[in-house]
């Protein structure tokens, strides 16, 4: 049986702290829909209303660019140990890149970790738990390093070179509003 909640609970919050692993959802107005696994100790929740993770460098920047367009985003997260649980988080996304003045606030919050592009923010206006009984469990290996050690590799320059090319507008052609680091 699903219930809706208006706010992060402590009980929601700390399902949310526990899980290694969450996925977005956004689209654009016409065009593909976005969903996209992340990892890594990305993932916080910053008060009631408000959730957030750095968004590393990767193949493609849709959430932002769909962001841009029209705000919508969805986190879903679902135990794979222990008892079963689905929670989906359902709001206004804000992207909130290294030149905007609040990633000196939001950014502390945050691990350094090589290619960080921007903070995704949702502005929580109702989250969704289901029982979740469908889904297998899994036992937690650890985290990929390919995607860290990659953008270590490449370093700043290289990144911003890889950004400028893959990270500026999205699979359908919207703009994502995103800037290189110089």
């Amino acid at each position: 049986m699903s219930k809706f909640y208006k706010q992060i609970t402590p009980t929601l919050r700390s399902f949310i702290e526990a899980q290694k692993l969450f996925f977005t959802a956004s689209a654009p107005k016409d065009g593909r829909i976005n969903l996209s696994p992340k990892g890594i100790d990305s993932f916080r929740v910053l008060d009631k209303k408000t959730v957030g993770y750095l968004d590393l460098t990767g193949s493609g920047n849709e959430t932002a660019g769909h962001l841009r367009e029209n705000g919508r985003l969805t986190i879903m997260m679902c135990s794979f140990e222990g008892e079963p649980l689905i929670l989906r988080l359902y709001g206004q996304g804000e992207v909130v890149s290294t030149h905007d003045p609040q990633w000196e606030t939001l950014s502390p919050q945050f691990p350094e970790l090589p290619g960080e592009r921007q903070i995704i923010l949702l502005h929580v206006e109702s989250l969704q738990t289901s029982c979740g009984y469908g889904v297998p469990e899994y036992d937690y290996v650890g985290d990929r390093e390919k995607l860290l050690t990659w953008a270590a590799r490449k370093g700043e320059k290289g990144i911003a070179t890889y950004q400028t090319k893959n990270n500026l507008e999205t699979i359908d052609g919207l703009p994502t509003g995103f800037i290189p680091k110089p």
